[in-house]
């Protein structure tokens, strides 16, 4: 969830990155298998269909706004308003999410595509459980680093996710590494170890933290893959599922983190600023449902490009961080290597 630190911002904005992958190893067989559950908009979802269409035009401007306000927002509850809770944060945007979904599938359309699920006890415990695990693994941590980290320095690290997806890939077998694969993970690799020498502010709690959260992350998209064998889920069917599990798990990993003080601060600042913390979490999700059938993903990948650097120019501007001129060439050296690797796949 970006800030939960980063995140319900993770759902919506991983089944981007998932919709590139997938599109990729359509038009080139030796790519990485889809580790996603969005539908595209050539297969669709069952249910789907009956869900209003809306063109890129109009979504894509949405979704960057929200998808900044997420990360954003929980920044500012995090440093400014020094509530430095993540871990009950999560556990609040879960919460608030598993009771959302279920609330929209009995009042609209959005969440037909669950029907499409046939989720038995088998498959809750073989597949639902153990990428929930790593689900909220990859929130708790990646909130964590927002306590130590820019927004701007993370949305750095941020790009390294597709190489983790390759590097799990090659390493259990499941794709063949190529030579342009690999030269795509070297510049994307050297872009991301520029920005971190540039770094004037490197914390090396943070940068491990979110070093794991990256490996969590890419190791839920690829377990996506192998445990649910091309299920098609969207963002708010997967949410629908995962939400409560990982709710559950990160409430009991709570009070052995942060116990009862988050309960306290709560008073502090007010129970009106993280119910409209939470809202726009999950409004974020509802955006990536119309998001991911509106347009191609080439046009998606640039899309949150586009989204990541306005990102860093409102950490600069709005809580002063400090970006040097190493880290704008390391970004953008990232930033080629990512949009060569969707651009290669589509070609």
């Amino acid at each position: 969830m970006a800030p939960h630190g980063e995140k319900m911002n993770a759902t919506a904005e991983e089944q981007v990155q998932m919709l590139d992958v997938r599109e990729e190893k359509d038009s080139q067989g030796d790519l990485l298998p889809s580790p996603v559950s969005a539908p595209s908009p050539r297969t669709g979802a069952g249910s789907n269909g009956n869900k209003p269409k809306i063109s890129a035009a109009m979504i894509i401007p949405v979704w960057i706004v929200l998808s900044s306000a997420v990360i954003i927002y929980n920044n500012y509850l995090y440093n400014t308003l020094e509530f430095r809770f993540p871990v009950f944060l999560v556990t609040w945007h879960l919460t608030f999410a598993a009771i959302g979904t279920r609330v929209l599938q009995r009042t609209t359309h959005l969440v037909d595509g669950a029907r499409d699920v046939n989720m038995s006890k088998d498959m809750f415990l073989r597949s639902i459980l153990p990428i929930g695990l790593l689900f909220s693994g990859s929130l708790i941590l990646s909130n964590t680093a927002y306590l130590y980290l820019s927004v701007a320095y993370i949305q750095m690290l941020k790009a390294f996710t597709p190489v983790a997806i390759l590097l799990i890939s090659w390493t259990f077998r499941i794709q063949e590494p190529s030579k342009r694969l690999a030269v795509i993970v070297f510049m994307i690799s050297s872009g991301v170890a520029l920005a971190s020498h540039g770094e004037l502010r490197f914390n090396l709690i943070g940068f491990l933290t979110q070093a794991a959260a990256v490996a969590f992350e890419a190791s839920r998209l690829v377990m996506i893959q192998i445990l649910l064998h091309g299920l098609k889920m969207d963002p708010l069917v997967s949410l629908h599922y995962y939400a409560p599990v990982c709710a559950l798990i990160n409430l009991a990993v709570l009070p052995f983190t942060e116990g009862l003080a988050p309960f306290y601060e709560v008073l502090r600042i007010g129970p009106l600023i993280l119910l409209s913390n939470a809202l726009v979490a999950f409004l974020l999700n509802i955006a990536a449902v119309f998001l991911v059938g509106a347009g191609s993903g080439l046009v998606l990948t640039l899309a949150g490009v586009f989204k990541d650097i306005l990102l860093i120019t409102g950490s600069v501007l709005i809580f002063g961080a400090q970006i040097t001129p190493l880290q704008v060439l390391g970004y953008s050296v990232a930033l080629v290597g990512l949009v060569l690797y969707k651009t290669a796949g589509s070609k």
